[in-house]
C-alpha cells in the first residue's frame, strides 16, 4: 500500500466545516488504498490568539510556558478531525508531538528535531487506522514540550515523511501549488508543475511563503517527493523533486520577494582579520539569522560592514550593534528598516549567461535602484527600497518571459 503523509495548515482547518471537509478528503484517500498520517496546524488565528494571551498575562513569560501554552492549539485540531473521521466509520487515533516522541533540541519556540520513534505510529497504520499528529512540536531530552517556529507544521509532515520512508509528502494550503511570483501581485503569474528542490529551498529562504525552508531541506535530504496542492480545490499542485528537470525547463523559476527586512551598517572599523566575527559574531549568538553581507575596504585603511537581518530582529541587533561598535572605536552606525529584498531563482542560471544583465537592465528601466546584490548558482538576489517592491516583482516577472515561455537574456 502507497503510504501518504498529509499536511493540512491552519486556514485548512479554520472552522468545524473545513476540518469536516478535511476529512471527507482523508477517508476518500484510506478508501482509496492508502496508508495515511495526517499532520494538522492550529486552527488559523488560534496560535496568534493564544500568543496575545500570554502577552497580557505576562509580556515577559518564561519561553518554555509559551511553548507549553501555544501546543495546545493543534492538540484541539487533532482531536476533531479524529472525532469527525471516526464519524464517517474511519479508524483514526490522534497523537501530540510527545507521544509520537519527536525529540528535538531544547531552544524553545525555535526547536530543531533530531529524531523521530515511529513505532507507535507504524503500530497504528499496520492495525489499519489513520494517524492524527500535531504539528509544530516536539518535546526535548528533559520531557519539556518544545514548538519548532512558524510554518512548524511543515517539518514535522516532512520528517514524518522522512522516518516513516513515505511514498508521498504532501502540503495542503490556500494556494493550488508554487508559482512563479505571488498572484497578489503579478496575476498573470503560473502554477508550476514541477520545481527543483534546490530551487524551491531558495525561493523559500528568499520569503515565499508556500512553504518553509526547514521542510524543504528535510525533503532534499532524505529525498522525499513533495507536492503542494490546494486544500479547497482539485488539482495536480506543484510537485518539488529532488530530480533533475527536463532541458527545456525555463531558465528562470520564479520571483521571490521579503519585505520583513532590515539593514544595518558598521562604518570605519579595522581591517584586519576576524573583524566580520567580531561584528556578526555577537548578533549571531543572539539567535538572530544574518542574511546578507556586503563588505567595502575605504582608501583610509578602515572598512565598512552592512548586513541585513529580519525585521523582527532589527532593533535587537541594531542595540548589539552599537555595543560593538563602541568597543571597536567605529566611525558610526547606520540602519534603514524600509527595504525588501527581490530574487530570481533558476536552476537554468548554471548554463546561461547574462541573467544578473537581464536583471539590472529591468530595475534601472523602472528607476528602481539596487543597494546590495547577492548571487548563488542559482539565484540572484538585490536589496531595493521597499516601496519598489511590487513594481519590482512585476518587472522581473515580466522581463523574464515567466507569463508566457522564459525570454533568454
Amino acid at each position: 500500500m502507497t503510504l501518504l503523509v498529509e499536511k493540512y495548515g491552519g486556514t485548512s482547518v479554520g472552522d468545524v466545516a473545513r476540518i469536516n471537509a478535511v476529512a471527507d478528503k482523508v477517508a476518500k484517500s484510506r478508501a482509496d488504498g492508502n496508508d495515511m498520517v495526517v499532520v494538522v496546524s492550529a486552527m488559523s488565528g488560534e496560535t496568534n490568539r493564544l500568543s496575545e494571551l500570554a502577552a497580557e498575562v505576562n509580556p515577559l513569560a518564561p519561553a518554555r510556558e509559551i511553548d507549553v501554552l501555544l501546543s495546545t492549539g493543534e492538540q484541539v485540531t487533532i482531536a476533531l478531525l479524529s472525532m469527525a473521521l471516526h464519524r464517517r466509520g474511519v479508524e483514526a487515533r490522534s497523537y501530540t508531538g510527545s507521544q509520537v516522541h519527536i525529540r528535538t533540541d531544547s531552544v524553545h519556540g525555535r526547536a530543531r528535531i533530531l529524531d523521530i520513534d515511529d513505532a507507535r505510529v507504524r503500530a497504528d497504520i499496520a492495525d489499519g487506522r489513520v494517524v492524527v499528529v500535531a504539528g509544530f512540536q516536539g518535546v526535548d531530552h528533559e520531557q519539556n514540550i518544545t514548538t519548532l517556529g512558524r510554518g512548524g507544521s511543515d517539518i514535522t509532515a516532512v520528517a514524518m515523511a522522512a522516518a516513516m520512508g513515505a511514498d508521498e509528502c504532501r502540503i495542503y494550503t490556500d494556494v493550488e501549488g508554487v508559482y512563479t511570483a505571488d498572484p497578489r501581485i503579478v496575476p498573470e503569474a503560473r502554477r508550476l508543475d514541477r520545481i527543483t528542490v534546490e530551487e524551491m529551498l531558495e525561493l523559500a529562504s528568499l520569503g515565499a511563503k508556500v512553504l518553509q525552508t526547514r521542510s524543504v531541506e528535510f525533503a532534499g535530504k532524505y529525498r522525499i517527493p513533495l507536492r503542494v496542492l490546494s486544500a479547497f480545490e482539485d488539482g495536480p499542485g506543484t510537485l518539488i523533486t529532488y530530480e533533475e528537470l527536463p532541458m527545456e525547463q525555463p531558465l528562470i523559476s520564479g520571483i521571490a520577494y521579503n519585505k520583513d527586512e532590515a539593514k544595518l551598517t558598521i562604518r570605519g572599523i579595522p581591517d584586519e582579520p576576524g573583524i566580520a566575527y567580531r561584528i556578526v559574531g555577537p548578533i549571531s549568538d543572539a539567535h538572530v539569522n544574518v542574511d546578507m553581507i556586503v563588505q567595502n575596504v575605504g582608501a583610509d585603511g578602515t572598512t565598512d560592514l552592512t548586513f541585513t537581518v529580519h525585521r523582527n530582529d532589527y532593533k535587537k541587533s541594531l542595540q548589539i550593534l552599537t555595543e560593538t561598535a563602541k568597543k571597536l572605536k567605529a566611525r558610526d552606525v547606520g540602519s534603514d528598516d524600509n527595504i525588501a529584498k527581490l530574487s530570481v531563482v533558476g536552476v537554468g542560471m548554471r548554463s546561461h549567461a547574462g541573467i544578473a544583465t537581464t536583471m539590472f537592465h529591468a530595475l534601472a528601466n523602472e528607476g528602481i535602484n539596487i543597494q546590495m546584490i547577492s548571487t548563488s548558482e542559482i539565484k540572484i538576489s538585490v536589496v531595493v527600497e521597499d516601496k519598489y517592491l511590487e513594481l519590482g516583482v512585476r518587472t522581473l516577472h515580466k522581463a523574464f518571459g515567466l507569463e508566457n515561455a522564459t525570454v533568454k537574456p
